[in-house]
């Protein structure tokens, strides 16, 4: 039989022209089958094509199916068992049918376990070890045979379960797990054991582990009877909820006279006071011992262990139940009153026993008022703040200035933070009269600069007025020790009287950037905030509305809806008696003017720009859309709004910025982007030049070299019916 099994799995054949034994399974010449030969199928049940085309090692990563069995091995060395179950895992991989075996290491076994057959793949037993072992081999409740080693399996897990079935076997009902006689054994002979010397456990991990770093804190009062004031001691205890102990930590004033020692009591348990005083060293064992015998036999006792604990004393000690506001603890004879806790003490309190009443007791006096500290009033000499540093401690230092201001409001970019306003000297002097002069507010540091207007043939030598530094606000007493009050943003507006160093003037204007930033800081600037001058407006004029309507009315005799701005100005101080300063009514006029009147379109926008350009010489047209392609990460052929007018002005484009504003929005597409290539090739006059515009001729002008002069194009028209809509609402 042996031979007739070899020879059916065996025949001899040539490789690289040597004879040797191959197995069945290699075809002849061609591919073809030999005769008699039967191939194995190289598919599973499923055909071919059905689910994944990726290898196995990808389809299959990390997926293991786990099977429990059990292997019967024989004692023949012992009387007391002749056979073990030896319990075990065994795990196939699907990703390349490797298998390995593991037993779980059991405590004082006495046998090595562990890996049993390392991972690889196992062949079929005899007459099949030119096979391996595949995932058709396994099922619940069969026998596998590993290199002679017949193991039972008896189960499998939920996984493997799913994943047979998946693969069209059906599975076999789960095995019983076996128990091993001799380790049953020896576990009944355990269990009927008896301690000769009993003892008795506490098991306290389970509340260290729960309550392990949760502390509660009191705040306590001692009033120590042998103090010489009989001043009372604070202290702060604390209990330990992992393991029920407590330790006292005193706070000791400044300047007390007592030695700073660590703790008060340190970390124990604290027992209850004895009704009958402290115990004796030796009262409270763990233990308890009796002697049976005495000195009867040969003067010579016995003793054994009290299994009753007859004679035990039972202490008690502060539990978290014992402590609460207003309790009276008793610290090894010291009475302590549990005051105050803090948050998480409450927290836990109102949790586990319902306590919801934390009332403090007050346990000392309120602190005195501190002394209003006075300084001495300025002497004079050098500055106020450098003078008040020196009052403030032995080693004077100089004032420190608002960093975080100047960094917010220094120049950054197009943004100067400097307020600029035409004044003039308010006087009856003919030759002080017509001087016109230039206050700089810096927001930056509070500092004000003034700069006088150079006038031909006046006799007057313009240029640096005043110093730039902070003013100080007129009609204080100059040696005081209150810090005097100087000139801020909102003392400047267009129509307010300042007086600076004797100098009085009158602010009759301001650059446009002025305007606008104080229009955007409206909560700051109250003389620009439309919606507080509609409300100031309205209280005066509600009770007259159709009066007003009719001056408005009557001022707009062809109907046009649109007043100048004069008239404007005049009806509005007429109205109100003057209580409108100059700047709420410039407000006033730039929110409701009409500005079709001088906006261009685009063609002569375009044309006014060339012209701008070509006089400044201005070619860099190449570079420019360099740096917007550049800017540009995602290659759409738009950029921001922001963005672009950066990009202009680092290139130092000949333009003034509102009109550049314009040109941008002009070429803003629906979504508030700008095609700098079409706004680009609409500002180059060598390649698409625009014939010049004769009609409207706008001079621009950089922001920054403002002069003082009053604006080329001024808010000329008025749309008064929004307004009146505003104030009174529509009219029917």
């Amino acid at each position: 039989i042996g031979k007739e099994k070899f020879h059916k799995s065996q025949h001899w054949g040539y490789c690289n022209n040597v004879a040797m034994l191959v197995g069945e399974d290699k075809p002849g010449i061609g591919g073809e089958p030999l005769p008699g030969q039967k191939l194995k199928p190289k598919y599973s049940v499923f055909p071919e094509g059905m689910g994944s085309d990726a290898p196995a090692w990808v389809a299959f990563d990390k997926q293991v199916l786990s099977f429990d069995a059990y292997f019967e091995e024989e004692v023949p060395d012992k009387n007391q068992e002749l056979y073990r179950i030896r319990h075990c895992k065994i795990y196939f991989y699907l990703e390349d049918d490797t298998i390995q075996v593991i037993e779980p290491q059991v405590k004082n076994s006495g046998i090595t376990q562990g890996t049993i057959v390392r991972r690889h793949r196992i062949p079929l037993p005899p007459p099949h070890e030119d096979q391996f072992y595949t995932i058709d081999h396994f099922n619940i409740n069969i026998e596998v045979i590993l290199y002679a080693r017949k193991y039972k399996i008896i189960d499998c897990d939920q996984f493997t379960k799913n994943f047979l079935r998946k693969m069209g076997i059906r599975l076999n009902p789960p095995a019983g797990r076996p128990d091993d006689p001799y380790t049953k054994e020896r576990q009944k002979i355990l269990d009927s054991m008896k301690p000769l010397r009993p003892y008795e456990r506490l098991d306290t991990l389970k509340q260290f582990l729960e309550h392990d770093g949760h502390v509660l804190r009191f705040f306590c009062v001692w009033d120590d009877p042998e103090s010489t004031f009989h001043d009372p001691r604070e202290l702060v205890l604390h209990y330990y909820l992992s393991d029920d102990t407590i330790d006292i930590k005193e706070i000791i004033p400044v300047n007390s006279g007592r030695d700073a020692v660590p703790l008060f009591l340190r970390r124990d348990k604290l027992p209850k006071y004895a009704p009958t005083g402290l115990y004796q060293p030796g009262t409270i064992t763990s233990r308890t011992v009796l002697n049976v015998f005495g000195k009867l036999v040969g003067n010579r006792g016995h003793y054994i262990l009290d299994n009753r604990k007859t004679g035990a004393v039972h202490q008690e000690f502060y539990r978290d139940s014992d402590l609460k506001i207003g309790a009276v603890i008793n610290v090894w004879g010291r009475k302590i009153i549990l005051c105050d806790c803090d948050e998480f003490t409450k927290k836990y309190y109102r949790t586990k026993y319902g306590i919801e009443d934390f009332t403090p007791v007050p346990y000392k006096a309120l602190p005195p008022p501190k002394p209003e500290k006075k300084f001495p009033p300025y002497t004079g000499f050098g500055s106020e703040e450098d003078s008040l540093c020196s009052c403030m401690g032995l080693l004077p230092k100089p004032p420190q200035r608002d960093f975080k201001k100047f960094m917010e409001k220094d120049r950054s970019g197009m943004e100067s933070n400097i307020l600029r306003f035409l004044a003039k000297f308010v006087t009856d002097s003919p030759i002080d009269k017509d001087r016109k002069f230039i206050i700089s507010y810096f927001l930056s540091d509070d500092t004000i600069s003034v700069f006088e207007h150079i006038q031909r043939n006046t006799g007057i030598l313009g240029g640096k007025f005043l110093e730039r530094g902070r003013i100080k606000k007129p009609g204080q007493e100059l040696f005081k020790s209150e810090p005097s009050e100087y000139f801020k943003a909102q003392n400047l507006f267009v129509g307010a009287k300042v007086c600076f160093h004797g100098h009085n003037f009158l602010l009759v204007d301001a650059d446009e950037y002025t305007f606008n930033y104080m229009e955007k800081h409206a909560n700051e600037f109250s003389m620009a905030d439309i919606g507080v001058i509609l409300k100031k407006l309205k209280d005066i004029t509600e009770s007259r509305s159709r009066e007003i309507r009719q001056v408005f009315a009557a001022t707009d005799p062809e109907h046009t809806k649109v007043i100048q701005y004069d008239p404007f100005r005049n009806l509005i101080v007429r109205i109100t008696d003057g209580a409108f300063s100059e700047h709420e009514i410039m407000t006033l006029g730039r929110y409701y003017s009409v500005r079709d009147e001088y906006e261009m379109d685009l063609h002569s926008l375009l044309s006014a720009a060339q012209e701008q350009l070509k006089k400044n010489s201005f070619e860099n047209f190449e570079q420019l859309s360099a740096v917007l392609i550049y800017n540009d990460r995602e290659k759409c052929g738009v950029l921001p709004h922001e963005m672009c007018r950066t990009i202009c002005k680092s290139f130092k484009l000949p333009l003034a910025d509102d009109n550049l504003q314009a040109l941008l929005t002009m070429f803003e597409n629906d979504h508030k982007q700008v095609e700098y290539k079409k706004f680009v090739d609409g500002l180059n006059w060598r390649e698409n030049q625009i014939p010049a515009c004769q009609t409207i001729k706008i001079p621009f002008k950089n922001e920054d070299d403002w002069s003082g002069q009053l604006p080329s194009i001024p808010v000329k028209g008025i749309k008064y019916l929004p307004l009146l809509d505003d104030l009174f609402g529509k009219e029917e």
